[in-house]
């Protein structure tokens, strides 16, 4: 049997103890490093990964300088991504990378990360785990397969809670995470690239801040984070996708609705939101819809999905999958499922939307070279 897979994870805050569940599901993987500054994400990630002899570094770079891992998981807030990776890229080892959404915050980075990484010689993967969640997959399948014909239409809704609290409170600033529609909603761009197939040409959004963390004061400042939003998005086939964002529908029981429209009919993926933000709720199983215009009619179905997988995070059990793949691509040679091309695209659409609700007009996606 081969040695396990050695991981480090920098950043270990929520989204990092979340892969570090997962981690330790994997086979034939280990955790042996984490890098945090914060003591008690530290000891929250020790447990998180059911190990307390890893490798603790409070700076980053001396993890990268050691021989303390294999493999890089970063989960570190948003603005620091593009200096994160700088010094991955310029690290002496080539270490396989899996960096968490969004790969950055500005039209700036994104050039800047474009160039950079052209030289790195090792997989680079971007957690999109949107992708790679049981009931997304199977409708996925469902469109590929020619269920609904020729695909014209794909929206999404997602209807949950407020951002949650992050360490330093670095998420309630779109200075820091690029704002709302590129820090939660970079998932939802990417799944419309894979599911249209396609690039966007253009986006036309409408939100705002009316709710959510309006009582809130950081330095004096009050949070500018937007709460809800409508955003339209067209692709160069002609093809068009919508979302629906509102944060402050924490009752609703499905927290994301995606729904693809063909020539031929139409299908839906229902999820419900995770068990930890409804207390008491417990968790709940995934449906599928399909709606033929012919014979006309729904036929419904449960997507299962282990309870183990449900229970360890937030992402409907993706975050394993997701490492799945990039244990493939870091062992087997397999190519990487989440480029950090589709990781910046998925971006430069977030920041157009955040750009067409500021200036109130439908705002053309530029170039990334």
């Amino acid at each position: 049997m081969n040695a396990p897979l050695r991981y480090g994870v920098i950043g270990a805050g929520m989204m990092g103890q979340e892969h570090l569940r997962n981690i330790a599901l994997l086979p034939n993987a280990v955790v042996t490093a984490l890098a945090d500054p914060h003591a008690e994400s530290i000891a929250g990630a020790k447990q998180a990964a059911g190990r307390d002899d890893v490798k603790v570094f409070a700076d980053y770079r001396d993890l990268l300088a050691s021989d303390a891992c294999d493999v890089l998981v970063v989960a570190t807030p948003n603005d620091t991504h593009r200096a994160v990776l700088d010094d991955i890229f310029a690290a002496p080892k080539a270490f396989p990378t899996l960096v968490e959404k969004p790969l950055c915050t500005s039209m700036e980075d994104c050039r800047h990360l474009a160039a950079a990484a052209k030289a790195h010689r090792a997989p680079l993967w971007v957690g999109m785990e949107y992708r790679y969640m049981p009931p997304m997959t199977a409708m996925i399948d469902e469109i590929r397969a020619g269920t609904i014909g020729d695909l014209r239409m794909f929206s999404i809704r997602e209807h949950r809670h407020p951002f949650l609290i992050k360490v330093g409170d670095w998420n309630r600033f779109s200075e820091r995470t690029g704002g709302t529609l590129v820090e939660k909603c970079c998932h939802f761009f990417d799944l419309m690239r894979l599911v249209v197939g396609d690039e966007a040409v253009r986006v036309f959004a409408s939100g705002g801040a009316d709710v959510n963390h309006r009582d809130e004061r950081y330095d004096g400042k009050t949070p500018d984070i937007i709460d809800h939003a409508y955003v339209i998005v067209e692709f160069a086939s002609g093809r068009r996708a919508s979302l629906d964002l509102c944060m402050f529908a924490d009752g609703e029981y499905w927290q994301e609705v995606f729904a693809a429209v063909g020539d031929q009919g139409k299908v839906e993926c229902l999820v419900p939101g995770a068990s930890k933000h409804w207390p008491g709720r417990g968790e709940q199983q995934a449906e599928l819809v399909v709606s033929p215009r012919d014979p006309k009619g729904p036929v419904r179905r449960t997507v299962e999905v282990d309870e183990k997988l449900l229970s360890i995070g937030a992402h409907h059990g993706s975050t394993y999958f997701e490492h799945l793949g990039f244990q493939r691509a870091v062992l087997e040679g397999k190519p990487v499922e989440v480029s950090l091309q589709d990781g910046l695209k998925a971006v430069m659409i977030g920041l157009a939307a955040e750009q067409s609700i500021k200036e109130n007009r439908v705002i053309e996606i530029p170039k990334l070279d």
